[in-house]
């Protein structure tokens, strides 16, 4: 999941970058407003983190002005101000849900967590397709009741998959929640994730088809195709 973090303390942001990257998310930040909105011009972002008092245009006008562009991206706001009037303030502005400084960084990653599921339409921190289960909160995998390892990036391409199925989901999507301004990442190397990826599902019966001209699906495969023989 790639989010955008706004915030104009280098030592705040430099600390909650460094823990969401930690917990596996993709992470960018601007200092102001007005680079935010260049931001969200220009690349696609799961979630926006934006505090308050941020230089010039505030951050309560700034969720004002990204949900008048029509952005449906759940957007989290972190403020040192606990008067109950900014909180309503902001929520009716348009953001999901409200933070206060300090925090610890459990709590955010829960928040965060939960604000994706709802945008995804996800109800539990568990994440299924038939032998598949993933625990987003745990960061744990198993496939047919077995442990299954991923690399960070895998895990990322694996939660998106999940969490779209039984949708398909769009390459330039997958490609957006691997990258940020800091790496590149080829849409060619959107292919060995999955290929590994799918060397590891199609075994229990679990398909990662390929869409051509779009992206991939996570299917479950009939019972005959994947049966072991005796």
């Amino acid at each position: 999941m790639r989010l955008l973090l706004v915030e104009d303390d280098v030592m705040v942001a430099s600390g909650i970058k460094l823990g969401l990257s930690n917990a596996g998310y993709t992470v960018d930040w601007v200092g102001s407003a007005e680079r935010a909105e260049q931001a969200v011009e220009n690349d696609s972002f799961d979630l926006a983190i934006v505090d308050i008092g941020l230089p010039g245009i505030n951050g309560l006008e700034l969720t004002q002005r990204l949900r008048a562009r029509g952005l449906a991206m759940p957007v989290l706001i972190l403020t040192a101000r606990d008067a109950l009037h900014d909180r309503v303030q902001g929520l009716d502005l348009g953001a999901d849900d409200y933070m206060l400084k300090p925090f610890e960084l459990p709590e955010l990653l829960a928040r965060l967590r939960a604000l994706l599921r709802r945008s995804q339409a996800a109800t539990t921190a568990v994440l299924s397709l038939g032998p598949l289960e993933m625990d987003t909160a745990l960061r744990r995998v198993s496939l047919a009741g077995q442990t299954m390892e991923l690399g960070p990036r895998e895990w990322t391409v694996l939660e998106y998959l999940l969490l779209q199925a039984p949708k398909p989901a769009a390459k330039d999507k997958l490609l957006a929640a691997l990258t940020g301004w800091d790496k590149e990442i080829t849409p060619n190397a959107i292919e060995v994730y999955v290929s590994r990826l799918r060397a590891k599902l199609e075994p229990a019966g679990v398909a990662l088809r390929s869409i051509r001209g779009f992206g991939y699906r996570l299917e479950l495969l009939p019972p005959s195709a994947h049966a072991r023989e005796p």
